[in-house]
């Protein structure tokens, strides 16, 4: 033990490291993100992120990886040692994913399990990618991706029975989909891959694309902002370029825009930069040199370098001293940017994913019960009063209860149609009232940070799960303190 030194204390003082200064007052910072966002829509990318989605093996990372090299994010050397050390672990065909999936288990099971987080450019676009895993076995980390995205990229399987099987009752590309809309996204691509396994038929095209459009009217997707596209990610087909005899059977057929040419359209999000400083932690890890640094996607307000910051749940606080956007540094960042902080003067402790970072002055709400309206989705066992279930709010789940069935509403009228209703069946809209349950040996259940929806949009939603299925999603109408 002495041999490390481990015993021993450092009894040289240390010169406690001085935080950084505030460079704006508040009203300069909003003048400033102002302006520069004004900029960014002029003249600059617009930044945009994207979950990527779809059931699992229709071929998610394997596109996106191919997409990286496209778009020159992966270099020639990187895609090389991912070809050699997919081939020599037996798994040449996932040489293309390995520019994601980058775990040691993620490759040796050949899924993607956890959030991938990547950024690419278009001509019009800086994007963040966030490439979620397929498996029902991650659906979590799936909706803590999805909750930082604007819009969606669904990759579906083409080949005979495969996509039959995403989009049947328990396959992942209905679930996804009811999940991505309910958590905001309301633009979606669907890249319809591996055509080259059915011979580029566009017979196979049109009958996929039919099949999708009435789900995704139905899911709530607005069709104007729902593009198709069909792509091999394997061979590259349709994802940057469209040349070469790859594609030769698709261009006889084919001459609309590539993946690239759609995402350089997605609309970007408005930024509601005015308003409270919210930050929902997605990730937490150890920053060089002191402190720690946290991972999140700014869901309203502006935040700056220098600045303090309370961490809920908890009393605890930490100066921001460095901010991060696509690897590079950046003095504030806003509303809607996926961003990571280093912040310093804070135990690691006291943070975790899940926790919500906040100014002083303006605190988010913990609640442990409010009222919510919701839509039940297509479950087989009803909802009744006293079910125990799964809170899902951003990167936290929690355990609850609906405590009360207080009325089934009419969707398109918004009207009461019964009042203490019994159960709740599928396709009902309702409003209920949701309590947290006590975790641990405490008999107290501990708040979480929420707001109502028509507060904040992005802290106002919650999806309900039961035994490993999502089973309603929704708005938080008022929050009890």
């Amino acid at each position: 033990m002495e041999g490390l030194n481990l015993n021993q204390k450092d009894d040289t003082p240390g010169t406690p490291e001085e935080p950084p200064k505030i460079t704006y007052a508040r009203e300069k910072l909003l003048e400033e993100a102002r302006r520069s966002l004004a900029a960014e829509g002029q003249h600059d990318r617009k930044g945009i992120s994207i979950v990527v989605i779809g059931h699992v093996d229709a071929g998610k990372s394997t596109l996106m990886g191919r997409l990286l090299y496209e778009s020159g994010r992966l270099d020639e050397k990187t895609r090389r040692a991912n070809e050699h050390g997919s081939s020599k672990a037996g798994k040449s065909s996932f040489s293309w994913a390995w520019g994601l999936d980058g775990t040691t288990e993620e490759r040796e099971r050949g899924i993607t399990m956890d959030i991938a987080q990547q950024s690419l450019t278009t001509p019009h676009r800086q994007i963040t990618v966030l490439d979620a895993p397929g498996h029902k076995d991650f659906i979590p980390n799936m909706i803590s991706g999805a909750s930082q995205a604007d819009c969606a990229l669904l990759v579906v399987d083409s080949a005979t029975g495969e996509f039959e099987a995403g989009f049947d009752r328990g396959g992942q590309t209905r679930e996804h989909l009811l999940l991505v809309r309910s958590l905001g996204v309301s633009q979606v691509i669907v890249a319809i891959n591996k055509l080259d396994q059915v011979e580029w038929s566009r017979a196979r095209y049109e009958e996929i694309c039919a099949l999708l459009r009435p789900f995704l009217v139905q899911t709530g997707f607005h069709p104007s902002k729902t593009k198709f596209v069909p792509v091999g990610a394997m061979q590259g087909v349709n994802l940057a370029a469209r040349e070469g005899d790859d594609a030769k059977e698709l261009n006889e057929w084919y001459s609309g825009p590539t993946l690239v040419d759609l995402l350089d359209i997605l609309e970007a999000p408005t930024r509601d930069i005015t308003a409270p400083l919210r930050i929902p932690v997605s990730n937490v890890f150890k920053s060089q040199g002191s402190g720690i640094a946290v991972a999140g996607r700014l869901c309203g307000g502006v935040v700056q370098v220098g600045e303090r910051l309370r961490v809920l749940p908890g009393d605890e606080s930490g100066t921001v001293k460095s901010i991060e956007i696509e690897d590079s540094s950046v003095p504030w960042a806003a509303a809607g940017s996926n961003a990571v902080l280093y912040l310093t003067g804070i135990d690691p402790v006291n943070v975790s994913i899940g926790s919500v970072l906040c100014t002083p002055a303006d605190l988010v709400p913990l609640t442990t019960r409010f009222t919510a309206r919701i839509i039940v989705f297509d479950i087989q066992v009803p909802i009744t009063a006293g079910a125990s279930v799964e809170l899902y709010h951003h990167s936290r789940d929690v355990p609850a209860t609906t405590v009360k069935l207080i009325s089934t509403i009419d969707r398109a009228s918004g009207k009461v149609i019964k009042s203490n209703p019994r159960v709740l069946t599928k396709g009902t809209s309702a409003e209920v009232q949701i309590a947290l349950r006590p975790t641990g040996s405490t008999n107290i259940a501990r708040g979480i940070p929420l707001e109502s929806f028509a507060v904040n949009k992005d802290m106002g939603r919650i999806l309900i799960r039961r035994g490993g299925e999502t089973i309603a999603a929704g708005v938080v109408l008022d929050i009890f303190s």
